[in-house]
Order: C-alpha cells, then sequence, then structure tokens
C-alpha cells in the first residue's frame, strides 16, 4: 500500500487541547540560555507525550470497558464510547504522519483487537470456552497484521518481529487484567492495569523515535529519546495514572465495589512512587512529608465521596473547602520547588482544573450523566500531561547540566518487543526531583510544626 506521507502538525492533546499549569521558557532565567539548552518542549518529544497519552488512555479504557461489560454496567456503553473516541484520536494522529488512507487502514486494524477483545467478554459472560479461545486466536493474528502495518508504514524501522511480541504482551496484560477480575483476584486486577497502562509509554517511545527518524525535518531533527523527554514521560506517567485511578476509586466507593479496597491501593500506589523517590534520597522522614502532602487531597475526595454516599451536605461543603486550601498551600509548595519557574497564579488555575474535572467526573457518574462522566475522565486524564510537561519543563530549567541531550544512533530500548527501560527510580530522575522539592519539603515541615505547636 502506497500511503501519502504528508507531515502535518501532530497535535499534542488531540481533541483534549486544556490550560498548562504554567509554561517554562530556557530564556526566562540567567545561566539557561541558548539554543542548545535541554528542554522537555520539542517537536520530537510533543510527539512522544501525544502517543504516550493516547496509547496509554487505550489501555485505561480498554480494561475498564471490560469490566462495564462483564457487569453489565449501566456506563457500558459511554465507556465504549469513549474507548472508540479514543481510536479515533489515535487513527487522527496517525493518519496526521501518513496522509489519510494510512489513518484509516490503522483505524480498520486497531478497532479489530477492541472488538475481539469484546468477544472475550462476551463469550465469558457465557462461559462459553470456544468462543474465548476464537477470539484469543483473533486476537494473535491482529498483532501479525498490526506489526506487518507498522513495519511498512515505518519503512522498518520498527520490525515485525519484535512488534509482534509487543503487541503480544499488550493483549496478555489486558486480557490477564479482565481474567483476575472476573475471577476476583483484584490485587491482581489491578497490577495487570498499572503494567498495562507503563507499557504503552514505551511503545508511545518507540513508534514516535521510528516516526522522526523517518521524517527528520518535520519535527526539526530533534530526538525523542533524550533524559529531559524521558522526565517528562516519566512524570506524564504518574500524573495521569493519578487522576485515572482517583476517578475510578471514586466509582467503585460511591457503588459499594467488590474491587474498591483495589482500586484504591493501586492509586496509593501510585502516591508511594513519588514519596519513594524523594524519601530514597533525603530519608524515611522526607518521604513521609512528601507523601503527607501529595495524598491529602486525594483524602478529602475520599471525604466527599463519603458525605454523597451519605447525603451530607455540610460534609461535602467541608472537603471542598479543604480542597480549595490544598489547592492555594500545594500552588506555593510548586512555585517555591520550582524557585518561581512554575507561578502560583498558574498553579492554583491548573489545580482548579484538575480537583473540578474529577469533582465533575465523579458527580455526573453518581447522577447517572456517563457520558459527562466519560468527557470528563478524558478531559483529567490529557490534563495531567500538561501538568507534567509544565513541572518537568521546571526541573529541566533548574537543572539543564543534567539533561544534556544525546543523539542516539539506533532505536532506544522501548516497550514495542518486551518491557520498557527507565523509570522513577533511575539515579538521575530521584536526585533531580527531589533536589527541586527539598526546599518545598523544608517549608512545608516547618509550616506543620508551626501549626502543632499552636
Amino acid at each position: 500500500m502506497n500511503w501519502k506521507k504528508t507531515m502535518l502538525a501532530v497535535p499534542l492533546s488531540v481533541s483534549l487541547m486544556v490550560p498548562a499549569m504554567g509554561t517554562v521558557s530556557a530564556h526566562d532565567h540567567e545561566g539557561n540560555k541558548g539554543k542548545h539548552a535541554p528542554t522537555v518542549n520539542s517537536p520530537a518529544s510533543d510527539l512522544r507525550a501525544t502517543l504516550d497519552q493516547l496509547l496509554s488512555e487505550h489501555a485505561y479504557l480498554a480494561v475498564i470497558t471490560m469490566q462495564k461489560g462483564i457487569d453489565g454496567a449501566e456506563d457500558f456503553e459511554a465507556s465504549a464510547a469513549a474507548l472508540n473516541e479514543n481510536t479515533d484520536d489515535l487513527s487522527a494522529a496517525v493518519g496526521s504522519v501518513y496522509g489519510e488512507e494510512g489513518g484509516e487502514a490503522f483505524k480498520k486494524i486497531w478497532s479489530s483487537h477492541i472488538g475481539y477483545f469484546v468477544d472475550y467478554v462476551n463469550a465469558s459472560a457465557k462461559d462459553d470456552k470456544a468462543g474465548m479461545d476464537k477470539a484469543k486466536q483473533e486476537l494473535d493474528a491482529y498483532r501479525v497484521e498490526q506489526a506487518k502495518f507498522l513495519e511498512t508504514a515505518t519503512e522498518g524501522r520498527l520490525k515485525a518481529n519484535e512488534l509482534e511480541e509487543g503487541l503480544a504482551m499488550h493483549v496478555e496484560q489486558l486480557l490477564w487484567a479482565f481474567d483476575n477480575y472476573r475471577a476476583e483476584d483484584f490485587d491482581k486486577t489491578y497490577e495487570n492495569l498499572r503494567e498495562s497502562m507503563h507499557h504503552m509509554f514505551g511503545t508511545g517511545k518507540g513508534l514516535s523515535w521510528a516516526i522522526t527518524d523517518q521524517f527528520p525535518d518535520k519535527f526539526e531533527n530533534t530526538s525523542v529519546d533524550t533524559p529531559a523527554a524521558d522526565l517528562r514521560a516519566d512524570l506524564n506517567y504518574l500524573l495521569s495514572e493519578h487522576a485515572a485511578f482517583a476517578i475510578l476509586a471514586m466509582q467503585k466507593g460511591i457503588s459499594g465495589a467488590k474491587d474498591f479496597d483495589a482500586s484504591a491501593a493501586a492509586l496509593n500506589e501510585n502516591t508511594e512512587d513519588l514519596s519513594k523517590a524523594v524519601g530514597s534520597v533525603y530519608g524515611e522522614e522526607a518521604g513521609m512529608q512528601f507523601k503527607e502532602i501529595w495524598g491529602s487531597h486525594i483524602g478529602y475526595f475520599v471525604d466527599y465521596v463519603k458525605a454523597t454516599a451519605a447525603e451530607d451536605e455540610e460534609a461535602k461543603k467541608q472537603a471542598l473547602a479543604e480542597l480549595e486550601e490544598y489547592k492555594v498551600e500545594q500552588a506555593k509548595f510548586l512555585d517555591t520547588a520550582t524557585e518561581g519557574r512554575l507561578k502560583a497564579a498558574d498553579l492554583e488555575a491548573g489545580l482548579q482544573m484538575h480537583i473540578e474535572q474529577l469533582l465533575k467526573a465523579f458527580d455526573s457518574y453518581n447522577e447517572k450523566d456517563y457520558e459527562t462522566t466519560y468527557m470528563n475522565v478524558r478531559e483529567s486524564y490529557g490534563h495531567m500531561f500538561e501538568v507534567g510537561a509544565g513541572l518537568s519543563g521546571a526541573i529541566v530549567d533548574q537543572h539543564p547540566e543534567k539533561f544534556a541531550e544525546k543523539m542516539p544512533n539506533e532505536m532506544p530500548k522501548t516497550g514495542m518487543g518486551g518491557t520498557s527501560e527507565g523509570t522513577l527510580t533511575t539515579e538521575m530522575f530521584l536526585a533531580l526531583f527531589a533536589t527541586a522539592m527539598l526546599v518545598a519539603l523544608s517549608a512545608v515541615a516547618l509550616r506543620s510544626r508551626k501549626t502543632n505547636d499552636q
């Protein structure tokens, strides 16, 4: 197939354009000027973030939709619609690179594997082992076809045999998450979900590398494989996962679902990832201080859910008031941590958006307005990629010498043919993130002591 390789600018968030927490320029601070200063905001890094967002959101929505399907949940149709919208956005991104025909070809193949997952769920509901086996066979055939498509599209930069391996992992992770959910092994369910979402960030890196290598001029000869781009991706992963699991845990909580504890545990594990990063550098006390700050707004959302369940309007107002206080404190915290690179006023606006999106997703779910629910699910997920860009940009601008760009001469190691490398526990990230947070942690500890003394 001859696709017209017409390169258009791939939209950063496709249909999810939302304000960021605040932007950072390397020219805003002395010592960081110059065209070679490392940055998270390159055309290649933007492409990688776009693909990371859409691919990881696919994994999340696919698993949730399979849960809704087997449960016969009222919001199944809305969840499935959100998954289809994600497919449309991902296909549009592919089409912006390889032309309309290429985008449509991708959409047909990509949509087929979603249909096979639906077949698997339907067969599972009937305990139809033959139907389940057939769906698995179709998924196996899908990965071969998808791998061939991507190898052809990237002119061999991505190898079909390696792609098949990575796609097999994706399929297995989603099936494991569903099978464990059906078996009520909820701990494994959410372990599989977290792994499936994280795996797609490796896929996004590999695919964006191939595209930028194929069309270097269209991406101003920038690279997806830089320390700055990796930091942005790491923060995007944790922050978007936080939003995804916060909304899910709130749904499970108000519904009294059996897997509420496991979904809440997954959200807490997400919090632990950041807390351990700080604690591994500055000790257990500093890690606990950070955990308390970050975890407070999660607690206020829990209070809001409990108050809603009890129809206690006063308690709901109290939870909202506490979230308002949190917003101001968190904005000051990050302003201080980034030495003014992120402005408190901008941060408050971004945090307000985050709070409102999660509350709207929850309130609309409770009111059975599921279309609004999933609109806010998608918007909140996309918004956190803007937050990640802002925070990583500030950190890189503070420590440019730590993010000197490297120019790889081969495909970076990613999840395209196995597990992705590079996590938030790497020495570089621990040191830089903790350095950025040190001043803020000290300030918060001081405020906490003053409060306790009063």
